[in-house]
């Protein structure tokens, strides 16, 4: 499965964003939708699928966490549309010009004063 189809419903969003905290059972999942266990335990899988959770059976339960690894395909996405950083040195111009009209305007009331 691809990771922006998993990602593409808001359930599974959702769970990505309770598994960023931290492991989780299904039935602590499962308590803050109103889904069925079911239901959860198939968006569950289609994470799991698509290579953004682990799992992993501990007695008669089912822990979910998540794989960080596999939300590279989005990072990788949002690097190539954020903008370019601005380099340095690109407002060293903006900053000379706000020093010389500062400058001028000191210089402004005794230029009158001595026309005057």
């Amino acid at each position: 499965m691809d990771v922006f189809a998993a990602l593409a419903d808001p359930v599974r969003r959702d769970l990505v964003g309770r598994l960023a905290a931290g492991p989780a059972r299904v039935v602590d999942l499962a308590a803050v939708h109103p889904i069925s266990r079911p239901a959860i335990s198939r968006h569950l899988r289609v994470l799991t699928e698509a290579g953004l959770a682990d799992a992993e059976d501990r007695g008669r339960e089912r822990h979910y966490r998540l794989r960080p690894a596999g939300l590279a395909p989005v990072h990788d996405l949002l690097a190539t549309l954020a903008p370019p950083p601005i380099p340095a040195t690109a407002l060293d111009a903006l900053d000379i010009e706000v020093r010389r009209t500062v400058r001028d305007h000191r210089k402004e009331p005794d230029e009158k004063e001595q026309t005057g």
